[in-house]
């Protein structure tokens, strides 16, 4: 906690109990070369979980997990609120994750400082719930906003794309239900995803929509027992385009004469000028 310029690399982490890797109020944090075992039927036992952190960076990681292997943090309702720090300037590289009843990377929920600036690429889930969850509920507030995610490859999921509005969970009774979370500018692209019971579940919140999602050139190959429907989505708002199967109608596919790529940033995040360091030691022979 309330740290600068942490270092976690090249370590195992076996039967946690609980989460593995928890920086919490830290900045310039580099987490690298880590494998993280866990029973998948162990609840809570995420991997790692950056939370209200700023600058960080995760590399090269092999998870297997009860729980998500990437959990994006900052703050619980009316403490996370009033606290105010957020996660920000995420990044997430050639992850490689098995959970089959959770996520990949998970955006929330306790998200109330707000989380900004995720970018995720290069990764691959196999046999996992969903690829990319974004949760949350009424009396988070917070936002979750500027996600940047691709180049990701998804062997046999549950979801590809999962949002939930009605995590309901809360520390006490005293968060404030007026405090509507912001959801929005979440991009997706350069995907693909197979043996898959369903494309997504983006779930909204009624009066407070998920707005500017963007998803393009993903295609997603449907399980032999999928569902009927391969997408649902209540109170989201965006544009697809080339996404097979096709979208929903609230994420209306841009067609063959308008293209779409949707974002992702171009400049670098100031941990991509950080170099890892490494220990060394002499032994010395008598």
């Amino acid at each position: 906690m309330y740290s600068d310029n942490i270092q976690i690399s090249s370590l195992t982490l076996v039967n946690s109990p609980s989460w593995n890797v928890h920086p919490v109020y830290s900045s310039n944090v580099i987490i690298q070369g880590i494998t993280i075992i866990a029973p998948v039927t162990s609840p809570n036992t995420d991997g790692i979980n950056p939370d209200s952190c700023t600058n960080t960076k995760i590399e090269d990681c092999y998870i297997v997990s009860g729980d998500d292997c990437v959990a994006v943090k900052s703050g619980w309702d009316e403490y996370g609120i009033a606290f105010g720090m957020p996660t920000k300037q995420l990044i997430i590289r050639r992850l490689t994750c098995i959970s089959p009843f959770s996520a990949v990377i998970a955006l929330g929920s306790e998200m109330s400082g707000g989380i900004q600036d995720v970018r995720a690429e290069d990764i691959t889930a196999i046999n996992t719930e969903s690829g990319i969850r974004i949760k949350t509920a009424v009396g988070r507030g917070g936002y979750v906003k500027d996600i940047y995610v691709r180049s990701m490859a998804m062997h046999t999921m549950k979801w590809a794309f999962w949002m939930t509005g009605n995590y309901g969970s809360h520390p006490d009774n005293k968060y404030d239900p007026h405090a509507l979370p912001v959801i929005e500018s979440i991009n997706y692209r350069d995907m693909v995803a197979e043996n898959v019971t369903m494309a997504a579940r983006l779930e909204g919140i009624s009066n407070d929509p998920f707005a500017g999602i963007c998803i393009s050139n993903v295609t997603i190959t449907l399980a032999k027992k999928a569902k009927k429907v391969p997408w649902t989505c209540t109170d989201v708002a965006g544009i697809s385009s080339g996404v097979l199967p096709k979208p929903c109608d609230l994420l209306p596919d841009q067609g063959q004469q308008k293209i779409v790529e949707c974002n992702y940033p171009t400049e670098r995040v100031p941990i991509d000028n950080v170099q890892l360091q490494t220990c060394s030691y002499t032994r010395r022979y008598m």
